[in-house]
């Protein structure tokens, strides 16, 4: 068996393709319609619940769809697939957890759906879009949560790009990431290239 040596600092680099779609400013504008669709849906989820005191208020509305999820019942197959997941909602349904937790997700939604749509912190706004797209789907809720989900991590791997053309423009700059010249980081100008 033949030893695998690894040589420090060396810089495993993205394939051209990834590097422009993941790091390129230009890439902004393809992530930018995507990027306030998927705010968009989760600004219109938040509105339906806000509006209705059975999330807002008594958090009755989160109940019932967590004791429809955990339902098994006597013919067919249970909406949750994961008997852990199962005992995850039972044990907040026992606790009562739904009559804090149902705002959490309302107003959640509705912080993530504006984080997007005005590109402020929009990494972070995606992991927690993606995050209770995950949990939806692990309690049997499928609708739009998988394309939902699936450009939350799209968005989530564009961070430093995907808010661009948004706050995150002013934001990340302020935080100390992420953006340089390409002739700040070593990139050689067409000028600077040897006579061949």
């Amino acid at each position: 068996m033949a030893a695998v040596t690894f040589r420090k600092n060396h810089i495993v680099q993205d394939p051209p393709f990834a590097q422009k779609l993941f790091n390129s400013t230009y890439a902004a504008w393809l992530w930018l319609p995507l990027r306030i669709w998927v705010g968009y849906q989760w600004v219109e989820a938040s509105l339906h619940k806000i509006n209705n005191p059975g999330w807002v208020v008594t958090g009755e509305a989160l109940k019932g769809f967590w004791m429809h999820a955990i339902e098994i019942p006597a013919e067919g197959r249970p909406a949750i697939a994961f008997d852990w997941y199962r005992s995850f909602l039972t044990m907040l349904l026992n606790a009562q957890a739904y009559t804090w937790f149902a705002k959490l997700i309302a107003y959640g939604e509705l912080l993530v759906g504006i984080g997007l749509i005005i590109g402020a912190f929009t990494g972070i706004a995606a992991f927690f879009g993606a995050l209770m797209n995950f949990n939806f789907m692990l309690a049997g809720s499928a609708s739009t949560n998988p394309v939902l989900f699936i450009l939350a991590v799209g968005l989530m791997m564009a961070w430093k790009v995907a808010g661009y053309v948004g706050a995150d423009y002013v934001l990340l700059p302020f935080l100390g990431t992420p953006w340089k010249h390409a002739e700040s980081v070593g990139a050689v100008k067409p000028a600077e290239t040897a006579p061949a």
